[in-house]
């Protein structure tokens, strides 16, 4: 081997190496997580504090609001880490049916609103809603958020618990494809691009599962029939739309297959505010804190385009940071599916790792231009309480399932940290079971094959 070989060899073994330690997963991805975040409170506070300051004379508003869910987001990491796997299948239906409740009361508010002619806050009561947010009493809340993570632990659930009889259409059909579709139909009457996150958290499922890809066209076919009728519902009112007035969600969809110079201003705004933005930063940035749009010349810019303010004031430098750190996580949920034993942790590592990624992309892809605006905030970067406190929780369970990869939870055993860190921390994962002997593993494969040759045989007749 020649010198140049072993220079590219050096660094590649390193990394080899670092991968292979048992807490891998679990340090990547906190540390992945953990960037991003203060990332997102760094760049809201940029992207808010000159219009917090001539509102109301506090530059500090709006991040002193983030960095309370922030805090609150970390304790529910704290408290999903500690959690076994079997609290998080317990905890799924409960979730995902308060999550139906409240999304009900949010639409018949919002149409009963839309019948009142009522603008703006709907109230009944103790209860507030506009369209994509619901308050009870003092909390405000994103009922389309908590539902992500509630379908991430029912479906795992529901997946598991049904086993090999997954290969008849039936199992599927029954309650998965029901309850799914009446989600689709409560989350995309209003928000669009929370369904198509919805639906990436069922591919995700569906494809962890080893689900066949002629179930995958089907349900790319229902949902594409569902997509368009969510479009064209805005023209009756449905959304943020207007009886009557034009469709905001389908000039969405055409005004990305326009050119720029053909485009509605009133539609393309936005986007082109966004790209004009990215191109004043440059490779370096005009610096943290410099940017000119923020100063209301690109709307929503602390949310679903914060990534704009990113690539003005970073450069494509810090937009390549961003990427790497999701992509980082991607890799690392990916690798806590694969390395975990026990299958509820399987699928709801990659669901959770599906819908993160799925959302960073939606939203980076509108921002940018590669992909039709659809509203979603970035994960861990945008304001958005609900968001970021759902968003630290599911991590939290990846931090959990990590820690309980059969490496990680032997060598965490085999040398346990402190009672103290234990206690304050997490508590130790439970073993994996003692490995079979090599010479039942012969057998216990030809049984496997066995009954699935049975089944398969019994699905023909």
């Amino acid at each position: 081997m020649g010198e140049d070989d072993k220079a590219e060899a050096g660094p590649l073994a390193v990394l080899r190496g670092l991968l292979q330690r048992p807490l891998a997963s679990y340090y990547l991805l906190i540390s992945s997580a953990a960037l991003l975040l203060i990332i997102g409170l760094t760049m809201v506070f940029s992207a808010t504090s000159v219009k917090a300051y001539a509102t109301n004379g506090n530059a500090f508003t709006m991040i002193t609001k983030q960095a309370v869910f922030a805090a609150i987001g970390l304790v529910a990491f704290w408290a999903c880490q500690r959690l076994p796997a079997r609290t998080f299948r317990a905890l799924g239906k409960p979730v995902l049916g308060t999550a139906f409740v409240l999304l009900i009361v949010l639409d018949l508010l919002v149409v009963y609103g839309r019948m009142a002619r009522i603008e703006g806050t709907v109230s009944l009561g103790p209860i507030q809603a506009d369209l994509l947010w619901l308050w009870l009493g003092p909390i405000q809340v994103q009922p389309s958020e908590l539902a992500k993570f509630g379908l991430v632990m029912w479906g795992a659930d529901l997946l598991v618990r049904k086993g090999e009889s997954l290969g008849w259409w039936r199992e599927l059909a029954t309650p998965l494809f029901p309850v799914v579709a009446l989600l689709f139909v409560l989350v995309g009457y209003n928000d669009l691009g929370t369904m198509l996150c919805l639906l990436a958290v069922v591919v995700g499922l569906l494809w962890a599962v080893g689900v066949r890809l002629r179930v995958f066209g089907t349900l790319s076919a229902l949902g594409l029939a569902g997509i368009g009728l969510l479009i064209a519902a805005a023209s009756v009112g449905g959304g943020s739309g207007e009886e009557g007035q034009r469709n905001y969600r389908f000039e969405r969809l055409t005004s990305f297959f326009n050119p720029p110079e053909n485009c509605d201003q009133s539609i393309c705004y936005q986007a082109l505010q966004a790209r004009r933005a990215i191109d004043h930063g440059g490779w370096f940035g005009v610096g943290l804190g410099k940017s000119s749009f923020k100063w209301g010349w690109l709307p929503a810019e602390h949310n679903d385009f914060i990534f704009a303010v990113v690539a003005e004031e970073l450069g494509v430098v810090g937009c390549v940071v961003v990427l790497a750190l999701f992509a980082v996580l991607a890799y690392t949920g990916l690798r806590i599916a694969r390395r975990v034993d026990d299958p509820f942790r399987r699928l709801a590592a990659a669901a959770v790792t599906t819908w993160l990624t799925s959302q960073a992309i939606i939203n980076i892809g509108g921002v940018v231009g590669l992909l039709p605006i659809t509203g979603l905030p970035l994960p861990f970067i945008s304001d958005g309480g609900s968001a970021l406190v759902v968003t630290l929780a599911a991590v939290g369970m990846l931090a959990s399932f990590a820690r309980a990869e059969p490496d990680a939870a032997r060598a965490l055993h085999a040398r346990p940290p402190a009672k103290w860190v234990r206690l304050l921390w997490a508590p130790l994962p439970p073993l994996p079971p003692a490995a079979k002997p090599a010479a039942a593993k012969p057998a216990a494969k030809a049984a496997t094959a066995a009954a699935r040759a049975g089944a398969e045989s019994e699905r023909r007749r």
